[in-house]
């Protein structure tokens, strides 16, 4: 069947390692649509992070932040929101304390932390598209947080803190690494296999014939569930085993030759 959708994670997949949309990306998501193929994109940024991208990629479609958790279009109507259980919230704060890690919250349109000079905060201005606020107790945003993100150089530690997160709370939320250095706390509806049937859904395509790619562990819930799952050729290597084709590294623009050798080929007519 030939494609009518293709959804993308953000980070390490469709931007490069600064961030940034390249011409060849931007050129290749023109030439899918212009052929008939609608795109858009689900990631664990927040909204802020996403909206600077929808106009150079010109996305009119729903798109996903907090990897589904806020569904909402590119003039900033909200179609669906889903927080985390406030319970659950206080539960993996009380549970990192003492850890060593430093705690994000998201919440509010906004990016709490508790040290604004940490080994990732330049890059999550970025990503984020905003300053963070700095402060040491959450309480307040507990009962309503969008995503609580776990952020340490410690591989080791912070997996076991996904562990036992994932242990105690894994029924009740979405509990994944973004990143080896990030661990990301969001609602149970939050996850990007939901959220590409939600995207889906919106633009009236068929899982079947729709196309994702990702590059990290948080992408699998929906490379399992598209009609063709594409991972990046930075991934690790059990993300590529979930996935049917591998393409090249989101720096040797990936997504773009994703677009040119997998996804507009299945539109040929056969000879």
């Amino acid at each position: 069947m030939p494609i009518r959708l293709m959804v993308s994670d953000v980070d390490g997949t469709l931007v490069d390692k600064d961030k940034k949309l390249t011409d060849a990306t931007i050129a290749a998501v023109k030439r899918l649509r212009d052929a008939g193929v609608a795109f858009t994109v689900i990631s664990a940024r927040p909204m802020s992070g996403i909206q600077p991208l929808l106009e150079p990629l010109g996305l009119d479609e729903d798109v996903g932040a907090f990897n589904g958790g806020i569904v909402f279009r590119r003039d900033g109507t909200i179609v669906s929101h889903h927080t985390i259980d406030a319970n659950v919230a206080r539960g993996v704060i009380d549970m990192a304390a003492g850890e060593g890690v430093d705690t994000w919250v998201f919440a509010d349109d906004q990016w709490f932390a508790t040290d604004g000079d940490g080994p990732h905060t330049a890059s999550e201005r970025v990503s984020s598209n905003q300053e963070p606020a700095i402060r040491d107790d959450f309480a307040d945003l507990l009962d309503h947080a969008d995503k609580i993100t776990f952020v340490s150089d410690d591989a080791d530690r912070l997996h076991a803190l996904y562990e036992r997160a994932h242990a105690q709370y894994g029924e009740q939320a979405t509990i994944a690494q973004s990143q080896t250095y990030y661990l990301d706390v969001t609602a149970l509806a939050a996850n990007k296999g939901d959220g590409v049937v939600a995207l889906a859904r919106s633009n009236g395509v068929d899982l079947a014939d729709t196309a994702v790619i990702g590059d990290q562990h948080n992408d699998l819930p929906m490379l399992r569930r598209a009609g063709l799952p594409i991972a990046m050729g930075n991934a690790p290597d059990d993300v590529k085993a979930a996935a049917r084709k591998v393409t090249r590294a989101n720096d040797e623009d990936g997504v773009a030759h994703a677009i040119e050798t997998i996804i507009l080929p299945t539109l040929e007519t056969p000879k």
